[in-house]
């Protein structure tokens, strides 16, 4: 199976994907665990142009190919072996992220997303887990951990927003492959909700 978890900066996401992962290991399932962008060697080296420095470091263009090069590297090294070896995949982000910052929340680039999409990805997860979060608590979690890997961050509370309805407008499109999780309460109290959701 192939599962991803999706969502606003600091909604927890990480976190309820390593905690489904140690769940279903502990059950017995082989679980691999990775994230976007990043996950192989060349899509982290790619991870860093994206995630650091300044919001408009980049056009929304360019963070689609960068995002596209590091998912299909990704896809290729990863991904599609080991599914091919009969593991559950769980990754901290995968295509819907493009489709909620660059898609919309960034740009409204919707259509240049879903033809590269098609064009070098191809595939879905079987199940994404979307962790809704007031984006304001969001962003409070996001500074609290001072990662520096905060540039969308950086583009503040209205954008965080702007996330919120792309996600909410994904799961409305795909609501047979997208689970909206409640994002509120201990992460244990989260990752039970996403359990129950299986």
């Amino acid at each position: 199976m192939f599962i991803s978890f999706e969502g606003v900066d600091g909604s927890g996401k990480s976190t309820q994907a390593r905690l489904l992962a140690e769940h279903l290991r502990a059950e017995g399932t082989e679980t691999i665990l990775t994230r976007e962008p990043g996950g192989s060697p060349g899509a982290e080296e790619i991870r860093r142009l994206l995630v650091e420095g300044g919001g408009d470091r980049w056009s929304p263009e360019t963070e689609i190919l960068l995002f596209t090069a590091a998912r299909r590297d990704h896809l290729e090294r990863l991904i599609r072996p080991a599914l091919a070896q009969g593991a559950t995949v769980i990754t901290d982000r995968f295509a819907d992220s493009t489709r909620a910052y660059q898609g919309a929340a960034r740009a409204e680039l919707g259509d240049l997303v879903e033809k590269l999409h098609a064009l070098m990805i191809g595939i879905e997860p079987d199940l994404t887990f979307i962790i809704d979060l007031d984006p304001a608590e969001g962003l409070s979690r996001g500074a609290a951990r001072g990662e520096g890997e905060d540039r969308f961050e950086s583009l503040g509370l209205g954008f965080q927003q702007r996330l919120r309805e792309a996600y909410a407008e994904i799961a409305r499109r795909d609501p047979g492959r997208v689970r909206v999780i409640d994002g509120a309460g201990t992460p244990a109290e989260v990752a039970a909700r996403v359990r129950a959701m299986l």
